[in-house]
């Protein structure tokens, strides 16, 4: 199909302008520590090789430094300059600075670097599309072979301490959260990658669980940590916003393409404000009762009540209006009103399941110690009701035409949640493992649901959906998807890790001052490459 990249855009342009320089930092950077580990090498004898390894670590320190991560000691030892001072010196590419901030002029370097990659998949003719296609046959071949194959190669037993009983009951784990994710996730992709449209009703319970997640993690997280501190708020901001602000700025799309990143953005900051408001009062039952039944009302004002979303919302159309050009006769604000609403309760489920956590915990602590004709009754009657509201669940409900379960979804997504986690959890042995390969993918399912849309599928136009495939080898669609999906896959990963980096870099754990003058540096410089870039392309228009 041919591609429509759009106008180019002030956005564009910027961003450009920000990235070029940091990448002829970054090389000059590279250079001058050849240059140096050169200069090093030839002066020093073998005799002197001490002496280079200690100007070694001190270089290696300072790295460590500018990526947030010395101890404390460490970093008062060395004077931290101004933000002022070192834009200066970053203008004038003074060779000390260059030296000391190599490794995050890398890590900037190499986001740019991809976020180019992606334009070039997704908005030029350089790589051919190709039509998706389903076979169920080699869909659930591939998957299965999968479970398998990480079975194999990943399977993992834990022996983690519960921080509630001190014991390793290991009910509703780290390790086994992650490894839901993973295998949601897969499923997720190859639904998108093969247009299987029949898994349209599992994909909407899978969005529900990961809704689920943000609901029991920010609470397990504030209400145990009692951190409600503006850096952590930060940094959960960056995590869920900083890739796709960038996607959104590169390839002018609205935020509201990559829907999950908003609807987990939306319910973070509903679990926040909800712990955060009283936050001192959250010990109290009656407290907390009252909190969770204050989120219920929220919802049903804000989603039940018709003409009340609209007026919540509008004004930030903005941001959360999305145009499709398949659909351009649809409201801004549908796919918002559409999303949100279908998983507005269950994020609520995922903090009531965190609240009671603890009582899980040692409820399962005392049927593990109890009498084994006891316990091995207790455990089929909770495998048998499972399974009777998992089947009931699915003939009744799961079978239904999409805009019939689509109705129903919000109300009764909890139901194959619930059942999902009491057969996950009711033995012993099935809680102490995991399949380390899906928990890796569970751990990047951000990068890999945002770079789906532009290096392993294809939309061809800003705000598109992405309807064909990335093709690197035409005619071999089996290979192509092998090639295509090492290389989203890599990227993902590498995303992952340079949004951490560069988290660890401008968003201070222990300084709001500091955190403070990094966003209003960075909202300056932003501002100031947007309007020159507005200038720029007014005048060459």
């Amino acid at each position: 199909m041919a591609v429509d990249s759009g106008p180019v855009t002030a956005g564009q342009v910027s961003f450009l302008l920000g990235v070029i320089p940091v990448i002829v930092a970054w090389i000059y950077s590279e250079w001058l520590e050849y240059k140096k580990s050169s200069s090093h090498s030839k002066v020093h004898s073998d005799n002197n090789l001490v002496e280079l390894e200690s100007e070694t670590i001190k270089e290696d320190e300072r790295t460590v430094l500018m990526e947030g991560g010395l101890t404390k000691s460490l970093s008062a030892k060395l004077h931290s300059p101004s933000i002022k001072t070192n834009l200066i010196r970053f203008v004038m590419m003074d060779d000390s600075f260059l030296l000391e901030n190599r490794q995050l002029l890398r890590a900037m370097a190499e986001f740019g670097g991809i976020l180019f990659y992606f334009y070039l998949c997704d908005r030029t003719n350089f790589f051919a599309d190709s039509t998706k296609s389903y076979n169920r046959d080699l869909f659930l071949f591939l998957y299965v072979l999968l479970i398998i194959t990480s079975a194999m190669t990943s399977f993992k037993k834990h022996n983690d301490k519960s921080g509630f009983s001190g014991k390793s009951i290991l009910y509703l784990n780290r390790h086994q959260t992650e490894e839901w994710k993973g295998y949601m996730q897969v499923l997720f992709l190859m639904y998108h990658y093969f247009a299987a449209t029949e898994m349209y009703n599992a994909i909407r319970v899978f969005i529900a669980a990961y809704v689920w997640m943000t609901g029991f993690g920010n609470f397990s997280y504030y209400y145990i940590r009692k951190d409600f501190s503006v850096a952590r708020f930060a940094q959960m901001m960056w995590r869920l916003n900083f890739f796709v602000a960038f996607c959104c700025i590169v390839l002018n799309n609205d935020y509201m393409l990559y829907y999950i990143c908003p609807m987990h953005t939306l319910f973070t900051l509903m679990v926040y404000g909800a712990l955060g408001i009283g936050h001192t009062y959250n010990e109290k039952r009656s407290v907390m009762a009252l909190k969770i039944f204050m989120c219920f009302f929220v919802v049903i004002l804000i989603w039940e009540i018709p003409g009340v979303f609209e007026v919540l919302w509008s004004p930030l159309t903005f941001l959360l209006g999305y145009s499709d050009p398949a659909k351009p006769d649809l409201p801004r604000l549908h796919e918002w009103h559409f999303r949100s609403g279908l998983d507005r309760y269950i994020w609520i489920i995922g903090m009531i399941f965190a609240y009671f956590h603890p009582n899980v915990e040692k409820w399962l602590e005392k049927l593990e110690e109890a009498e084994s004709k006891r316990r091995r009754a207790i455990k089929t009657f909770i495998v048998t009701l499972s399974v009777i509201a998992g089947y009931s669940w699915y003939a009744y409900i799961y079978t239904l035409d999409k805009v019939s379960y689509n109705k129903l979804h919000p109300y009764t997504s909890w139901i194959p949640i619930t059942v999902y986690i009491c057969l996950r959890n009711f033995s012993q042995q099935l809680r102490n493992f995991s399949l380390t390969l899906f928990a890796w993918l569970g751990k990047i399912t951000l990068e890999t649901y945002i770079s789906q849309f532009h290096i392993w599928l294809r939309s061809n136009v800003p705000n598109g959906q992405p309807k064909w495939l990335l093709c690197f080898i035409p005619d071999y669609p089996m290979l192509n998807f092998m090639l295509t999906t090492a290389v989203y896959v890599l990227i993902s990963y590498r995303l992952f890790e340079l949004t951490n980096t560069l988290k660890s870099a401008f968003i201070p754990t222990r300084d709001d001052r500091k955190l403070f003058n990094n966003f209003v540096a960075g909202a300056s410089i932003s501002v100031c490459l947007y309007f020159t870039s507005f200038i720029l392309l007014q005048v060459l228009q």
